[in-house]
């Protein structure tokens, strides 16, 4: 979709209700999604589309209303306990070993994995994540910024809306997304540490640069960008492309992931979803053998 025009449908400029969500949750001042055609409207996706295009990631900080920000975090809190930890190993496209392999291929390289994950169906339908999630002006302004005509949620009905919950000093290793971006939104910020860290575009389709993926195992970090967010902080992230992890942190981190695709059939694959979640439905059984048209990994 050309950036200097947006849909005709979303020419309208009228803002949102006072009581409509959007109203309630976001910064509607700073990011005016409610007035989809208005020259404020332009100026906030255009900058996010400048921060993707330059590598990948985009951060909108303070999204949330300031008021509304402490009822975010604990909210968040009150969930974590309903976390699944996998506490295994995983490379970074969490797939099994592949002894035909030499040893220090990325594919062989297995990191000590302990986040955990509240899922989609644990998560209330009040809660304020979901009603954001769900939120159509929201969905729009996302799509607007990728440049795409539209976005649809998750077809997935554990990994479309997660918590990822981290507990003192743990960290979320070097690992590539099974869709193509991410929305992120900051819901505790830690209390020192756990830096987003991220390889920007270190692959493309067809051609996964398992060389400059080994660089990065190995310490090598020339490469590599690394972004502080708060709680109330948004974040579109290409990670399907771009290798990234969270470092170590002090004190308990809890990001909220709000799973939207290209298309309406979303779902993680059967063994990244065990692995994960803990658990698979039926839905990821039939969707098992179907291949990604990309042709990557993960």
């Amino acid at each position: 979709m050309p950036s200097s025009a947006l849909r005709e449908e979303r020419s309208s400029t009228m803002p949102a209700p006072v009581d409509a969500p959007l109203a309630r949750l976001v910064d509607l001042a700073k990011y005016p999604i409610d007035r989809p055609g208005s020259d404020a409207y332009h100026e906030a996706v255009e900058a996010v589309r400048a921060q993707l295009r330059q590598d990948g990631c985009a951060l909108l900080t303070r999204f949330i209303r300031d008021g509304v920000i402490e009822a975010l975090r604990k909210e968040s809190e009150a969930l974590a306990p309903l976390a699944y930890y996998s506490d295994n190993s995983v490379n970074p496209y969490v797939t099994k070993d592949d002894p035909s392999l030499p040893s220090d291929h990325p594919v062989r390289c297995f990191q000590h994995y302990t986040n955990g994950f509240v899922a989609k169906d644990l998560i209330p339908d009040d809660a304020i994540v979901k009603r954001l999630y769900h939120d159509p002006a929201f969905q729009r302004f996302i799509a607007d910024c990728l440049e795409e005509p539209e976005i649809h949620e998750f077809a997935d009905p554990i990994a479309g809306l997660v918590i990822n919950v981290m507990p003192d000093d743990t960290e979320l290793p070097w690992h590539f997304d099974t869709n193509e971006f991410i929305v992120s939104l900051m819901t505790r910020r830690p209390d020192s540490g756990g830096e987003f860290q991220y390889a920007p575009g270190i692959r493309r389709p067809g051609e996964e640069n398992f060389a400059g993926v080994q660089r990065i195992l190995e310490g090598d970090h020339s490469e590599v960008e690394s972004l502080t967010l708060n709680t109330g902080d948004l974040q579109l992230f290409k990670g399907r492309y771009s290798m990234h992890r969270v470092a170590a942190a002090k004190g308990q981190r809890l990001c909220t992931l709000l799973g939207y695709a290209k298309t309406p059939d979303m779902m993680g694959s059967l063994e990244h979803t065990e692995k994960i979640y803990g658990r698979v439905t039926q839905a990821h059984i039939d969707a098992h053998n179907q291949r990604r048209h990309d042709d990557l990994m993960g």
